[in-house]
């Protein structure tokens, strides 16, 4: 299912380290903000094509944390079949409906964090705009090759297909 009204993706970085995107969201802005902080939304967007999220769990406060695994589904992703990855994220501001702030890990099973991986201090703006609300991620790196590991990782095409199918997730709630 895709939606005909589609916005495009837009990134840059900033200072070698920092990852900006920005997309436009034809949804109100209380309810992208919540499709960012539940489990319930998160569940049915959040990951590249082709992966779900079997397990997702949401402590929605400063302090609190968002575990996640995603799995491939897709034989066709080929060596990506059948692998997990899991996240955690530590909330460390919210205002809602128009600001996040949380450090994304990568981590096992377990909630403990993968020191090998680089952590990412995210910064999610909700705006409201004509059509609908503007989402700005702002990705911050502790260095420059932190962020090309990532980069080299395909994070970039994972999160315009998660984008991708926010949009649709959002469609249909609408409908």
């Amino acid at each position: 299912m895709t939606s005909p009204t589609l916005s495009p993706i837009t990134s840059r970085v900033e200072a070698g380290k920092e990852l900006i995107l920005e997309r436009v969201f034809h949804a109100p802005r209380e309810l992208v903000f919540e499709a960012f902080s539940t489990a319930e939304h998160l569940r049915q967007w959040w990951g590249p094509r082709g992966w779900t999220i079997p397990h997702c769990t949401v402590d929605f406060r400063p302090g609190g944390q968002w575990h996640y695994c995603m799995i491939c589904v897709d034989e066709a992703q080929g060596q990506f079949y059948g692998m997990e990855s899991w996240g955690l994220g530590i909330y460390r501001e919210i205002e809602a409906p128009s600001r996040i702030v949380y450090t994304d890990y990568f981590s096992d099973a377990d909630a403990n964090i993968n020191e090998a991986m680089p952590p990412t201090l995210s910064t999610l703006m909700f705006e409201e705009v004509e059509g609908g609300t503007r989402v700005i991620n702002r990705a911050l790196y502790d260095t420059e090759e932190g962020l090309k590991a990532v980069m080299d990782m395909g994070m970039l095409q994972g999160i315009s297909e998660t984008w991708d199918r926010l949009a649709e997730h959002l469609a249909a709630q609408q409908h």
